[in-house]
């Protein structure tokens, strides 16, 4: 798979076809669309890529700001000759969905924001996970990740996808995690995201903590258009609701 810069990416589907960009959340890769990817690939040329200091992309040193993780994701557009494309982020790749759309909006066609928010969490929430990390690498905050990305149930029944996603998340540099954690730490567009005039999906979980269904509300009807659309699932909807996802990423891009 190649790389564009510190930005490391793949290719699927159709190459006449339309783009779609495909965007991971915080502490994972390009692997998170895995269950989405075949489905997708059918109609769009789809562009899944590791966030910078996720996966197999540089980890420059930090901290970052999801202005710097937007614009990976221009240089990346630019590269691979692609002036337009829709948008699918979830979590940390929707804030950078929000930051594209209020600051490169010709480049985008649609935009899915899955559990995600204009603001999420406290300062003193991503400072204290920043510094777990940094006392105890990843695996220190691992079990609270998976706890917020998947319900019980789901846990109880599907243990192997959700030991797959765990060994993601321990992948992850420790160095990249802090960095982008201070993205999401950093960014509040709620006074911006008014302005956002790009056809909008809002995607939620019902059973989120993360970023919570009253809160995804609140941005869809933000936003003007927009519309909210809520699974059966934690924050990680794409994989706990994998089918309902993917069909309701493809009606509204249909």
């Amino acid at each position: 798979m190649p790389s564009c810069g510190p930005i490391h990416f793949r290719f699927d589907g159709p190459a006449g076809a339309p783009a779609l960009v495909l965007s991971n959340s915080l502490g994972t890769d390009l692997g998170l669309w895995d269950a989405q990817a075949p489905r997708l690939a059918e109609r769009f040329r789809l562009v899944r890529y590791d966030a910078r200091g996720h996966g197999a992309s540089a980890v420059t040193p930090g901290p970052y700001d999801v202005a710097l993780l937007g614009r990976d994701v221009l240089a990346l557009l630019d590269e691979l000759a692609l002036p337009r494309a829709s948008f699918c982020g979830l979590s940390l790749g929707g804030q950078v969905g929000l930051w594209l759309a209020l600051n490169a909006p010709e480049r985008l066609d649609r935009l899915v924001l899955a559990n995600t928010g204009a603001r999420i969490g406290t300062h003193e929430i991503w400072n204290a996970r920043i510094d777990a990390v940094r006392r105890g690498g990843v695996a220190a905050v691992a079990d609270g990740a998976i706890e917020r990305w998947f319900t019980p149930d789901f846990r109880a029944r599907a243990a192997e996808e959700v030991g797959r996603m765990r060994r993601m998340l321990l992948a992850c540099p420790a160095d990249g995690y802090a960095a982008a954690c201070a993205a999401v730490r950093d960014f509040d567009a709620r006074d911006a995201v008014g302005r956002i005039g790009v056809p909008t999906l809002v995607v939620t979980g019902s059973a989120d903590v993360a970023t919570p269904p009253a809160d995804a509300r609140r941005l869809a009807a933000a936003i003007p258009g927009a519309r909210c659309v809520e699974l059966p699932a934690a924050h990680l909807s794409n994989i706990e609701a994998a089918d309902a996802f993917t069909a309701a990423v493809l009606a509204f891009l249909a």
